[in-house]
């Protein structure tokens, strides 16, 4: 998987970055993401540190939103992710609230004497901070649902698959109480080491993002 992990790098650092704030306009109505993190390298480039798209039609812009601007760790895991990092690296005691899914009305009118809402909202400003100063990212259109997640899906696994990426010692993922973002080097712990990208899917994916022969 190296070889196609090095050529995947290769595209997407090739490609516009984006950082916050970004313009909605740059962004297509559907497709995927591609974040890179400031400290990571791989490939001699900027590692990949994170895939990911969304499922409902015309969303890809609000799922990045989701991430980078608004505060609400049960709409991102990639937030809650963050989230437990900075609370794990700290050894804080209110990771074990931060856990708790509040997305239900159930859910809140159970846990809400349990949460210490202020808190809460510090670590949301934390972890809006952290994403919006460390992250940049490129996107490329996919319109059709079933080719964006199973793509999305190769992708993932190709890198992670790669034992030539590593995370640096520094990496906040590090920190993380998931094994699997610790191990995989990615904010991430879907599609980790399934199916890759076949050569046909690579052709595929160098036409959609409009990379030129001998690139």
């Amino acid at each position: 998987m190296g070889e196609k992990c090095k050529i995947l790098h290769q595209w997407f650092n090739s490609m516009k970055k984006l950082t916050f704030p970004f313009n909605d306009e740059d962004i297509p109505l559907n497709g995927i993401y591609v974040l890179f993190e400031k400290g990571e390298s791989a490939h001699g480039t900027n590692r990949i540190v994170r895939i990911g798209t969304h499922t409902g039609y015309n969303q890809l812009v609000s799922r990045l939103k989701q991430h980078f601007i608004k505060e609400n760790k049960d709409r991102s895991i990639f937030r809650k992710n963050i989230g437990r990092c900075l609370l794990n690296k700290e050894n804080d005691p209110f990771l074990k609230q931060w856990e708790l899914d509040l997305t239900s009305r159930k859910a809140k009118e159970k846990y809400a004497a349990l949460i210490d809402f202020d808190k809460q909202n510090e670590i949301e400003k934390g972890v809006s901070e952290y994403i919006q100063n460390n992250f940049s990212f490129v996107v490329f259109q996919v319109d059709d649902k079933e080719k964006r997640l199973g793509l999305e899906s190769k992708i993932i696994s190709t890198v992670s698959l790669c034992e030539e990426c590593f995370p640096s010692k520094n990496w906040l993922g590090l920190s993380s109480p998931k094994q699997k973002i610790r191990e995989s080097g990615l904010w991430l712990v879907n599609e980790l080491y399934k199916t890759p990208l076949s050569d046909g899917d690579m052709q595929e994916l160098k036409i959609l993002l409009g990379i030129k022969e001998g690139s």
